[in-house]
């Protein structure tokens, strides 16, 4: 079951990093000064990465608990 938690680790901490790509990606088009149109244009394709990413996570974190509970 250590593979499981290790598994589960690796995943989690590849969402965190798509999350924290997307929050500077977001941060940075907010620095812009863009208008609303241009803003909502670029963030639009943050949004499938921010959810993949937070979805990574939560599946991260679910095989590492599983990992514990059964190990």
């Amino acid at each position: 079951m250590a593979l499981l938690v290790w598994i589960g680790a690796a995943l989690a901490a590849i969402g965190l990093a798509g999350i924290l790509y997307s929050l500077v990606r977001a941060l940075g088009a907010r620095r812009a000064r863009l208008d609303d149109a241009a803003l909502r244009a670029r963030l639009k394709p943050l949004v499938p990465i921010n959810l993949a990413a937070f979805f990574l996570s939560f599946l991260g974190l679910c095989l590492a608990v599983v990992g514990v509970l059964l190990g």
